[in-house]
C-alpha cells in the first residue's frame, strides 16, 4: 500500500493537470482516433521535429482526435494531440509538421510544468480522471493512466487550456527552429496561421478552436513571418514524408466522409497507393465486400512488407466476417510489426471472433501492456476474461474502458462488480478499490 501511495504522490501533478486541461476541450466526447498506420505516418512527420527540439522520438505521441475542428494542443510532456479536421484542412506535409513543431516547442520550453507549479489555477480541477489514472498508475501501467485521465476528464476552466502570448511567441520560434534544423521549409507555419488570420475580431464562439487556445494578434503573425524569412534554410524535398502525410490523410477521409464522397474524388483508373487505399476503406464502409476485397488485395500486392496494409486488411475481412482471413492478414501484421500495440489488439480481436479465447487474451494483455489507451482493445479484453470465466477481471477491464470514454458512473458501477468478484488483496481488486474511492457514486 505504501508503494501504490508513492507512486500516486508521484504522478498525481502531472494527471490532475491532464484532466484540467482536458476538461477544456469538447472534442474528447467525440473520442480519441486509435489506427497503427496514421499514428505511423504522424510519428515519421514528426521525427525530425522531436530530435531538432531535443526530445526523445521514443517518449513522445502524436494522436489524432475525431473532431472536425481546427486544433491541436498538448496536456503532458509526451503526446500531441490533433483534431482530424485540422489535418484534412492542410495542404502539404510541411505544414502538419508546422503545427507538431509548435506544439512540441510547448513541451520543450517547459509550458506544462509551469502550469503544473501554478496551484492557485488547480482549485477548480475535476478529480475523477486523474483518480482512475492514479488507479492504474499504481497498478504499474502508466499508459493506462494517461489514456484513463485523458478520457474522464471534465469540470475545468477554458483560461487554462489556453496558453499566454508570450507563450506562443517563444514557441513559434522555437518552432520554427526546429523545422529550419530539420530541412522543412518555415514559411509552412506562416501558411498555416494564415488560416486563422482576422478571426479575434469575431465573437469567441464562433472562432476556430486553435485561436480560443493560440492568440494570434496581428503582431504575432508578423513576426512569425520576419523569422521566417529571416532562417537561411534549405528546403529538403522528402517524397517520403509527403507520401505518409498523404496516406494518413486518405486514411482518415476515408473512414470520416461519405463512400460516395470518396469514390468520385478518386479516378477509377488510378492505381497509386493513395488510390488503393481509399477506394478499399470506400467500397468496405457502401458495403461492396468484393470490391474492396480487390482493392485491399491489390494494395497488399504492391507493399507486401507494409504492415499497415495488412492490418488494414484483416479489419475489411474481419468486418466482412471472413474471420479466418482477418486472422491470417494480422498475423502477417504482427510478424512485420511485433511491437505494435495497436495491431497486436487487432489480431487479438479476429482471435476472439474465431473463439480462440486464451490466445486472443495472451494477445490481447501483450497489447495492453505497449499501450492501454485502446477503448477497442479494454472491450475485446473485458470479453476474453468473460469468455474465460474470469468475471471479475472481466468487470475490471469494463470498468477501465468506461472510464477512458468518459462514462464515470458506469466505470463506478462495473469497478463495484469486480472488487467483489476478485479475491481481496489481489493487485486486480486493488485497482477496482483505487477506483471507489475516488469515483463519486451515482
Amino acid at each position: 500500500m505504501a508503494a501504490r501511495t508513492c507512486i500516486i504522490k508521484t504522478m498525481g501533478a502531472m494527471l490532475v493537470i491532464a484532466v484540467f486541461l482536458l476538461g477544456t476541450v469538447p472534442a474528447l466526447a467525440r473520442g480519441i482516433l486509435r489506427d497503427p498506420d496514421i499514428e505511423y505516418a504522424l510519428t515519421e512527420l514528426a521525427r525530425p521535429m522531436i530530435a531538432a527540439a531535443g526530445l526523445s522520438p521514443a517518449r513522445i505521441k502524436v494522436i489524432v482526435i475525431n473532431d472536425d475542428r481546427m486544433n491541436a494542443f498538448i496536456v503532458d510532456d509526451r503526446t500531441v494531440f490533433i483534431h482530424s479536421g485540422l489535418i484534412l484542412r492542410l495542404d502539404s506535409a510541411a505544414e502538419l509538421q508546422a503545427v507538431i513543431a509548435h506544439e512540441l516547442a510547448h513541451i520543450a520550453n517547459g509550458h506544462i510544468v509551469r502550469r503544473m507549479g501554478n496551484r492557485k489555477t488547480m482549485g477548480q480541477v475535476a478529480a475523477v480522471g486523474a483518480a482512475l489514472g492514479l488507479a492504474a498508475a499504481a497498478s504499474g501501467n502508466g499508459d493506462v493512466a494517461a489514456g484513463i485521465a485523458l478520457g474522464v476528464a471534465s469540470g475545468a476552466s477554458n483560461r487554462f487550456l489556453s496558453h499566454t502570448r508570450a507563450e506562443e511567441a517563444a514557441a513559434d520560434a522555437s518552432g520554427l527552429r526546429y523545422m529550419a534544423e530539420a530541412g522543412v521549409d518555415p514559411q509552412a507555419m506562416v501558411r498555416v496561421l494564415q488560416r486563422f488570420v482576422g478571426q479575434e475580431a469575431l465573437s469567441p464562439a464562433r472562432r476556430d478552436a486553435y485561436v480560443r487556445s493560440h492568440p494570434l494578434p496581428r503582431d504575432r503573425m508578423r513576426s512569425v513571418q520576419a523569422l521566417a524569412a529571416g532562417l537561411k534554410v534549405t528546403a529538403r524535398e522528402d517524397g517520403t514524408t509527403e507520401y505518409w502525410f498523404r496516406r494518413a490523410q486518405a486514411k482518415l477521409s476515408a473512414f470520416l466522409r461519405a463512400p460516395g464522397w470518396t469514390l468520385r474524388q478518386v479516378k477509377s483508373n488510378d492505381k497509386s497507393d493513395i488510390a488503393l487505399l481509399r477506394r478499399a476503406v470506400a467500397y468496405h464502409r457502401t458495403p461492396d465486400p468484393k470490391r474492396a476485397r480487390s482493392e485491399i488485395d491489390a494494395l497488399a500486392a504492391k507493399r507486401p512488407k507494409d504492415p499497415f496494409v495488412h492490418e488494414l486488411r484483416g479489419q475489411i475481412l474481419l468486418e466482412s466476417r471472413d474471420i479466418g482471413g482477418a486472422t491470417r492478414a494480422y498475423r502477417r501484421a504482427a510478424d512485420l510489426a511485433p511491437g505494435n500495440a495497436l495491431i497486436l489488439a487487432g489480431l487479438g480481436r479476429a482471435l476472439l471472433a474465431g473463439e480462440d479465447y486464451r490466445t486472443a487474451l495472451d494477445i490481447l494483455e501483450r497489447a495492453r501492456a505497449r499501450d492501454g489507451r485502446d477503448p477497442r482493445m479494454l472491450r475485446d479484453l473485458a470479453v476474453a476474461h468473460a469468455r474465460l470465466g474470469q468475471n471479475g477481471l472481466a468487470s475490471l477491464a469494463t470498468s477501465e474502458r468506461y472510464a477512458l470514454i468518459g462514462r464515470p458512473k458506469d466505470a463506478h458501477l462495473h469497478a463495484t462488480r469486480a472488487a467483489g468478484l476478485l479475491p481481496f488483496g489481489s493487485p486486480g481488486w486493488q485497482r477496482a478499490q483505487d477506483i471507489l474511492a475516488m469515483v463519486p457514486e451515482p
